[in-house]
């Protein structure tokens, strides 16, 4: 298949270090070679119908794309929505058909439905709800007021412009959750090294290291190997956008 018009480049690796080399991301080098494939949202070509000529695999994403041809005759990769056939046409715009694959204002969708794909802000591009299986739920549109409540996959319940758009559907490829990995090599694959556990280590390597034979870490609470809390610590403050959630995940 040509690439024609399709942004694809090669996916240049770090192995987890920063600009001066040093590791800063543990357990990460190796695994196979991979393309990355640029992917845009079909509310930057409104009222364009667009037909899928392709469901692909994605190895950069959970979710699988679609890639569309355009009226003009450009290809672009969009996250697929679950059941999106080949030679399906999707569009977005004000008032296109409620169907899986297209993009409309969530002041256009109706309560209930489930949707994915999701901006923050009015044309601020898609930000959340784009991994695999994933949906979020309209729940009301608040009378008197631009807004409306939607509930995100985490249980999270939080208010958005009307403005904003959203794909109708799920994420495609529900049963990437239920993949096993079954032997050391697959991780290696994907570019995951061996993780050790802090209390193999030398007390000087990490917190929870040292002692006689196998005995607890000894701490009150799980640390990381630079001594701040791990496991459940809260670390969200000062989020401008915190107004905006009605009701915190569980």
């Amino acid at each position: 298949m040509s690439n024609h018009n399709i942004r694809i480049k090669r996916l240049k690796k770090s192995a987890g270090r920063d600009k001066s080399g040093h590791i800063s991301i543990r357990h990460r080098g190796g695994g196979a070679k991979r393309l990355y494939r640029a992917i845009e949202t079909l509310d930057n070509f409104l009222n364009q119908k667009a037909k899928v000529i392709a469901v692909e695999y994605d190895p950069n994403r959970s979710a699988n794309l679609a890639l569309l041809q355009l009226a003009s005759g450009r290809k672009i990769y969009v996250l697929a929505a679950e059941g999106l056939k080949i030679g399906q046409e999707i569009e977005a715009g004000e008032k296109v058909a409620l169907t899986p694959g297209n993009r409309l204002p969530l002041k256009n969708i109706p309560s209930g439905l489930a949707i994915f794909d999701l901006e923050m802000q009015p044309r601020s591009g898609a930000k959340i709800v784009r991994s695999a299986g994933l949906r979020a739920i309209i729940l009301a549109k608040e009378a008197g007021t631009p807004y409306v409540q939607v509930k995100l996959p985490s249980g999270e319940i939080r208010r958005f412009h009307g403005d904003c758009f959203a794909t109708i559907g799920t994420v495609s490829n529900p049963s990437h959750m239920t993949q096993k990995i079954s032997k050391a090599g697959i991780r290696r694959w994907l570019g995951k090294r061996p993780t050790v556990r802090g209390k193999a280590m030398h007390p000087a390597s990490h917190p929870h290291g040292g002692g006689e034979g196998v005995n607890p870490i000894g701490l009150k609470y799980p640390k990381t190997p630079w001594g701040k809390p791990a496991r459940g610590k809260k670390t969200r403050k000062n989020k401008p956008s915190d107004k905006m959630i009605i009701k915190r995940r569980k």
